[in-house]
């Protein structure tokens, strides 16, 4: 059986399905930060900066100590898009 898609209330886009991000790509706005998709899944949102990529491959799982450092933050579909044109490198 199939899970509802999760959604969000958001404060620009209405209800909207629910994406999940790391905090600092949600407070940069002065830099491009990386943006590392975490899910091959296309229906999956979620995506960290290079920092928390890093971190995690450090860590080697999402430990206690790397959670607080990602400041998980949850954002809707079209300001997950906004946030993956602002932060991704180019090629």
């Amino acid at each position: 059986m199939n899970e509802p898609t999760p959604t969000i209330l958001c404060g620009t886009h209405g209800t909207r399905t629910a994406a999940v991000v790391c905090g600092h790509m949600v407070s940069a706005t002065d830099r491009v930060l990386g943006f590392v998709e975490n899910s091959s899944d296309p229906d999956d949102l979620q995506a960290w900066c290079d920092d928390c990529e890093r971190a995690f491959l450090e860590e080697g799982e999402m430990t206690p100590a790397f959670q607080r450092s990602h400041a998980m933050k949850v954002v809707c579909d079209l300001c997950y898009a906004r946030l993956r044109e602002r932060h991704a490198k180019a090629p």
